[in-house]
């Protein structure tokens, strides 16, 4: 279950700031990965007994909820591509910050992003593809953003996957586009996977 699907009241007026442990989460995830986040960690960042983050998250996992929301809602470059672009400049700047944050992927995998900041991003993407006439824009959107989170998690693998060698007696056809295929750009990628994909599904509807 989400942090943001029971949310604690405040009992009392010393209460950790929820902010302050998402940003603390942020930090701990940023310079670790997963496995430096704990309840004892954000407690020690924040200075504070781990028994008083209990007044305001359940566990460890809640940690993983604010720090992925956190993390998107600090993100200037998301705020303004939110705000300003059309759907695919907002794909690739997605990228880009899953790409700065490689955590973040890992979260969505295992914690449905179901905060404000997320909640905003799936908002715009959808109202972005009502108004380019999808059919199905929660279809159209989720398969846009799976397609980035994917191209994300293997971003660091792009820079080497021109040089890789590829058996042409196997793959012949395959073979011959990936020798074709000389830029390495991750982003590049991204951009060519993301306006195929969207006029695939134009086609398909």
């Amino acid at each position: 279950m989400s942090y943001w699907s029971r949310i604690k009241p405040v009992r009392r007026a010393r209460a950790v700031d929820v902010q302050g442990i998402a940003r603390a989460a942020v930090e701990l995830l940023d310079g670790g990965g997963l496995q430096a986040v704990t309840v004892r960690a954000v407690a020690k960042r924040l200075s504070v007994a781990p028994s008083s983050l209990y007044s305001r998250i359940d566990s460890a996992d809640d940690l993983f909820d604010l720090g992925l929301d956190a993390a998107l809602g600090a993100d200037a470059e998301m705020a303004r591509a939110i705000v300003e672009d059309g759907v695919d400049a907002l794909m690739l700047a997605y990228f880009r910050h899953l790409v700065r944050h490689r955590w973040a992927c890992q979260v969505i995998a295992m914690r449905p992003p179901r905060g404000p900041h997320y909640l905003r991003l799936s908002e715009r993407l959808v109202v972005l593809l009502i108004e380019d006439g999808a059919v199905d824009p929660l279809v159209n959107a989720n398969a846009l953003s799976n397609f980035v989170i994917g191209s994300a998690t293997t971003a660091h693998v792009a820079v080497s996957e021109p040089d890789a060698v590829v058996d042409s007696a196997a793959a012949p056809t395959y073979s011959r586009l990936h020798r074709q295929k000389s830029d390495g750009s991750a982003e590049r990628a991204v951009a060519e996977g993301v306006a195929a994909l969207r006029n695939y599904c134009s086609i398909s509807e």
